[in-house]
């Protein structure tokens, strides 16, 4: 990769800024003068910036540091991820290095006045290796981002050709070129979700009011700025009145296993109680369920404090919580509080201000709302408020602060993202992680206690699933004390019917008198056994605030796409955050500087591999280590192995982890341990060796080389001439629903049934679902299994184009699926069963059966942290059978598709 010479500033960049220098009157204007730029060392990436200007009229402008300057772009709409857009980018005067730092206001009536924003900032280099200034003279330049919010390759193109127009403005073209960070159909993604500083978590109209005569001099801003950062805002005035709603939804959060390890994250103590929104007005305070129920009457202590904020009107989000000895929530007591009528130990956590004196808060980013919260929070304090409090949050470090709740004991952390508005209903802005087990069901039964008595003796518990249908989850006898099995029994008995709610029947269903499922309850349980039913369950109390209709088994959120593109970029610069150094820490104990164990024989060990530098944070999002992908490798190792041992195998390395430089290898050595072999490959008269594995050791040798996805030849090496599998890849545009993707693949399976063979299907880690043949006989050779799919492919296209093409030509793909049937050449491979992918979320390829593929969200579902999870649970083997298949491709079948045999 070539790398852009820095040390030695062009000594033009004087004449370059010239244009810069005579457009502005620097008595008048606080943008940074032409100094003479500085000297930097060869080591030292070259530095690039967007700045959001609001000018004459809304735009970014895109600068790059080349030659000691900064060589600057307009570009009207901002930067697009999609990259079928191709933005206007109008090549303006270069700017000096100095501008980098510069965010403020430009007087009216002087050159671009208006407001500007540092919206990103970070280094960049040349993908080809050339001068890119030569690159910009001949009117392309192709670069590689490292922002905080523009990430991947890029490109930069002269219209018209290589020379400026003689007349009029030089036009460019800003094109996001096809990678992980690219996200098709959905361009605008930066500019909408990202509207704050990238240093100062400023928005614009904020930037505009604070920047008087008297504020900081723009040469100091990038001195001030990482203090500015951390220093509470100041409060911003209320630009217009704002009628305050009677009723917000809540922002609700989306369940992970951890924590956030990525910057930009705040984390607060998940509470054990009741979700509230508080409207006050007028000296009167209302007080409502997340569900809009009002409960005022039912927290009437509550509502007469909060009626005192020092305020004239607010809208609250938080908890109502009632503490137990230590000091923690705990929802049993808070029940027992609601029940006895006995609220006066309620404490309410308030966590956000959506509404404040007139002023609609949601649109501010949320580390500025948590800021005025805390302002009117300590001024209520001093009015004795003392069951309204603060919840207070920790900027950061998400991964040890969820270890610290776990340990002691809380329910677990909620992450928010520090820089985003309010937005109701739930998303992955907001994300829970939780410690222990828990989450609601609903009480489809119950049975007597065994020695007699007026209370109960177990609830029977169930969910709904995706078809709306009642899921039996097992019994739950623990938990509850005398007093509370006796409400249950009087709560449940008027409830009683003949049927069972439940689908498919329950364990020990003569015991059970089944009732009316309206009532939801909340448990706490240990995991779930291989049947689906609840382990070491435990009651903690009813939900009145949820509708049962509302429960549905929680399961960690697999794509973060949700989080998308701009999550990925975030969690990029984590491990090295751009711009600037990173601080230095010392080495941890037993810690050479590298990172790497000192004591070789401390490394984990798997199969009598060691894993080196095991803690290197290789999926950056989740803060996925090395040591966790090799367990994980370690856990579905007997289920992949049959796919993959001795064969061929093409590898997507990435040493350094996802997002940094990744290749494709096919040959041993370059890195590749001794528990990794090979077999020689004949092709085009020549043979090499390419890369085998024969064992768990083999598989866990590759993870050890930083390899991240595997993918195997459909031949095995004892015989290369001959597949024993062919591979139907369907691969969807962008704008094609995954549920039209589920439809095709049952189409290709029936299709191949007409034809006499069984199929498999198995999800990508991608978009995208192969429907898979096993062709165990290997009676066909290259040539007939790649024709034959080739052939389905075209049959399938031929009679359905407005759903399926055969060609791979993207323009022809839109809005229809790509059969594509390349994965059956000689030489070709697919991703294996249970492999990683090296994409954004750690997805992983999962083979499902024919009848669960209906509830298959997306070809991402499974993660490298959630898969083990599911397999733990699964009762068989979702491709069981698949190694009994006794079959190959017929003639009579390639006749019937119009091969010629």
């Amino acid at each position: 990769m070539a790398r852009t010479e820095t040390a030695s500033p062009d000594v033009r960049a004087a004449d370059a800024l010239a244009a810069y220098v005579a457009k502005r009157d620097f008595s008048k204007t606080r943008e940074p003068p032409a100094h003479k730029p500085k000297r930097r060392r060869k080591s030292e990436p070259p530095v690039f910036v967007v700045q959001k200007h609001a000018a004459t009229r809304l735009h970014y402008d895109f600068r790059l540091e080349i030659g000691g300057v900064l060589v600057s772009w307009a570009v009207t709409k901002g930067p697009s991820l999609d990259p079928a857009d191709k933005r206007l980018a109008v090549h303006t005067e270069d700017h000096p290095m100095d501008y980098a730092g510069f965010e403020g206001t430009i007087p009216k009536g002087e050159y671009g006045g208006g407001t500007v924003m540092i919206w990103d900032g970070g280094t960049w280099e040349p993908i080809k290796d050339e001068d890119p200034a030569e690159q910009v003279r001949k009117g392309r330049l192709e670069l590689r981002l490292h922002g905080q919010r523009m990430c991947g390759d890029w490109a930069l193109v002269r219209m018209g050709g290589r020379k400026p127009a003689d007349k009029g403005k030089d036009n460019w073209l800003l094109i996001k070129m096809k990678d992980d960070f690219a996200r098709p159909g959905d361009g605008a993604a930066l500019v909408e979700e990202y509207t704050t500083s990238a240093v100062t978590d400023r928005p614009m109209n904020v930037i505009a009011e604070e920047e008087g005569e008297d504020s900081t001099p723009a040469t100091t801003k990038r001195a001030t700025a990482l203090a500015r950062k951390k220093a509470p805002a100041k409060a911003k005035k209320p630009q217009q009145s704002a009628e305050m709603p009677d009723f917000v939804k809540p922002q609700l959060a989306t369940r992970e296993e951890k924590a956030p390890a990525a910057d930009g994250w705040l984390h607060e103590i998940k509470y054990d109680g009741y979700r509230l929104i508080v409207r006050v007005e007028d000296g009167r305070a209302r007080i409502y369920t997340r569900n809009g129920k009002d409960w005022t009457d039912r927290f009437k202590t509550l509502a007469a404090t909060l009626a005192d904020l020092p305020c004239t009107s607010v809208m609250l989000d938080g908890e109502a919580v009632v503490l137990d000895e230590h000091g923690a929530s705990d929802f049993g007591l808070l029940q027992e509080a609601l029940s006895d009528k006995k609220t006066d130990a309620v404490v309410f956590e308030v966590f956000d201000c959506l509404f404040l004196d007139g002023e609609d808060l949601r649109e501010l980013p949320l580390i500025t709302r948590k800021e005025r919260l805390k302002v009117l929070m300590a001024e209520a304090d001093t009015a004795g408020g003392a069951t309204v409090r603060y919840s207070d949050h920790i900027d950061g470090a998400g991964p040890r602060v969820w270890e610290k709740a776990c340990s002691m004991r809380l329910e677990g952390v909620i992450s928010k993202r520090r820089d985003r508005p309010y937005r109701s209903g739930r998303g992955t802005d907001w994300i829970k992680s939780k410690c222990v087990e828990r989450q609601e069901f609903v009480i489809g039964g119950y049975t007597l206690p065994s020695k007699g008595g007026q209370g109960i003796g177990a609830l029977a518990l169930g969910y709904y699933d995706a078809h709306g249908a009642l899921t039996y989850a097992g019994k739950v006898g623990t938990g509850y004390t005398a007093a509370t099995s006796k409400k249950l029994r009087a709560l449940l008995e008027p409830r009683e019917r003949k049927t069972s709610p439940f689908t498919g029947g329950t364990a020990g269903e003569k015991d059970i008198r089944f009732v009316r499922p309206d009532t939801v309850c909340e448990i706490e349980y240990a995991a779930w056994t291989r049947e689906g039913v609840l382990r070491h369950a435990a009651f903690k109390g009813l939900r009145e605030d949820k509708e049962a209709r509302d429960v549905v088994l929680e399961q960690p959120a697999e794509s973060p796409g949700e989080a998308g593109f701009v999550d990925a970029v975030e969690a990029e610069a984590e491990p090295e955050p751009e711009p600037g150094p990173e601080p230095k820490k010392a080495p941890a104990k037993g810690m050479d500087k590298a990172g790497a164990a000192k004591d070789d024989a401390a490394a984990p060990t798997f199969h009598g591999v060691k894993i080196s530098n095991p803690d290197r944070v290789i999926y950056p999002q989740q803060g996925l280590t090395k040591r966790q992908l090799a367990e994980y490798m370690d856990f579905v190792a007997p289920r992949m192995l049959p796919f993959v041992k001795d064969r061929p195998l093409g590898l997507v390395r990435c040493p350094e982890g996802r997002g940094e430089q990744c290749f494709f290898q096919r040959h041993p050595g370059m890195g590749l341990g001794k528990s990794v072999s090979g077999t020689p490959v004949t092709e085009k008269g020549r043979t090499k060796t390419h890369v085998m594995v024969t064992d768990e050791a083999g598989l866990i040798g590759l993870v050890q080389s930083g390899v991240m996805e595997i993918h195997p030849w459909g031949a095995r090496a004892d015989d290369l001439e001959h597949p024993d599998v062919m591979v139907i890849d369907l691969d969807p545009h962008e704008s094609v629903p995954f549920k039209d993707v589920r439809a095709a693949a049952r189409d290709v399976r029936d299709r191949l049934s007409d034809l006499g063979l069984e199929s498999f299907v198995k999800t990508t880690g991608g978009k995208g679902l192969h429907v898979v043949v096993p062709l165990p006989q290997r009676r066909n050779d290259w040539a007939e299994v790649k024709g034959f799919a080739q052939a389905l492919a075209r049959a399938l296209a031929q009679e359905e184009p407005d759903r399926f093409v055969a060609v791979m030509t993207k323009a022809k793909r839109t809005g229809r699926i790509f059969i594509d049937y390349l994965r059956n050449g000689h030489g070709a491979t697919a991703v294996a069963p249970y492999s990683s992918r090296a994409r954004e979320g750690a997805p992983v390829a999962v083979p499902v059966t024919w009848e669960e593929l209906s509830r298959v969200p997306s070809g991402d579902k499974w993660t490298v942290e959630t898969l083990p999870a599911r397999l733990k649970r699964q009762k068989a083997d979702p491709w069981a059978g698949y190694f009994d298949v006794r079959q190959s491709l017929t003639k009579k079948a390639m006749r019937a598709l119009g091969m010629k045999v």
